[in-house]
């Protein structure tokens, strides 16, 4: 054999063996993946506790290369603590984050971000867009609407209405824009006025006191969650305030809608679609993509519908913990 051809051997078995050692990295790349929600504080984030520790189920025996590490935070501090164990300790590479408040959050999100994780933000978005790759949420513009509309059509465009309102966050920006756009197009229908009552039950139950003992005149109450439309009822019961003609909740949580569906209580007879089990869908959708080393689209949206009595059995789950 000439010294070329020895050299041109040597030099197809070294390519060989630099392509051999290269394999593993073509292989896709092991997920590790985090997911950052609330405590189970109400019954709505205790349907996200459930369909999160659901989709880690489902997911993980599907997909080997798959890890899913779930952390609750009673508060926006500690899951900002979480975050950085998340990225430090765990050292994961893909986040799904249901921020406990926008503002907070957002620093501590991009901090994640910036070490190279992929960011998927659920419902809750961030001051910053920049601080995300994706976000999934419901319609929080129809969670709005579509309850003004409703109250509108109802009152025949002449009342007065109160509101109760959730945490300061950007969706609960949305749904109050949305809601009072709808206001704007009936002059004679009064916004006595507004309150945050942190979708909490006993935090709706106080802010509708002082509401009713503020405004002898009340003729729809929209609590913008069901939780706060239960503290809602507890109020008006108490006061035996027999004037409120309408208590509209939101997110078709199944008590509500067992009211509509057998029609119980005249004040409640619709309210509008927003299932906790977006969460599973996002963590869904960021773990595949990611194993297949995909993104999202910067935004998804799942719709909200208005839930009445000919449709109401479509969105009763009497086994959810929502």
């Amino acid at each position: 054999m000439t010294f070329l051809s020895r050299r041109l051997a040597l030099t197809a078995v070294a390519a060989a063996a630099v392509a051999f050692t290269a394999l593993p990295a073509l292989a896709a790349e092991k997920v590790n993946l985090g997911v950052s929600i609330p405590a189970a504080t109400h019954s709505f984030m205790g349907g996200i506790n459930y369909w999160a520790n659901q989709a880690k189920k489902d997911l993980e025996k599907q997909h080997k290369d798959l890890k899913i590490t779930i952390k609750t935070a009673a508060n926006a501090p500690e899951q900002a603590n979480q975050l950085q164990d998340l990225s430090t300790v765990t050292k994961i590479n893909a986040l799904v984050i249901f921020p406990f408040e926008s503002a907070a959050l957002t620093k501590p999100v991009a901090q994640v971000k910036a070490k190279g994780t992929y960011v998927t933000v659920v419902d809750r978005g961030l001051t910053d867009t920049s601080a995300q790759d994706a976000y999934v949420a419901g319609d929080n513009t129809a969670f709005g609407r579509i309850p003004a509309e409703y109250i509108a059509k109802k009152l025949n465009g002449k009342g007065n209405v109160v509101a109760l309102r959730g945490i300061a966050t950007t969706l609960d920006n949305e749904r109050m824009d949305a809601f009072n756009e709808v206001l704007k197009k009936h002059p004679d229908i009064k916004l006595l006025d507004a309150k945050y009552a942190n979708w909490n039950r006993d935090d709706a139950f106080k802010v509708t006191q002082d509401y009713l003992t503020r405004f002898k005149s009340i003729d729809a109450i929209w609590a913008a969650d069901d939780d706060m439309a239960v503290g809602v009822l507890k109020a008006i019961e108490q006061a035996k305030r027999d004037d409120i003609k309408i208590v509209f909740g939101g997110a078709g949580a199944k008590g509500m809608v067992k009211t509509i569906i057998d029609g119980k209580d005249k004040r409640i007879d619709a309210d509008v679609s927003y299932s906790p089990k977006f969460i599973y869908d996002a963590i869904k959708l960021t773990a595949e993509a990611r194993l297949k080393g995909d993104k999202l689209p910067a935004t998804t949206i799942i719709p909200s519908v208005l839930i009445d009595k000919t449709n109401a059995k479509d969105f009763y789950y009497p086994n959810s913990p929502f």
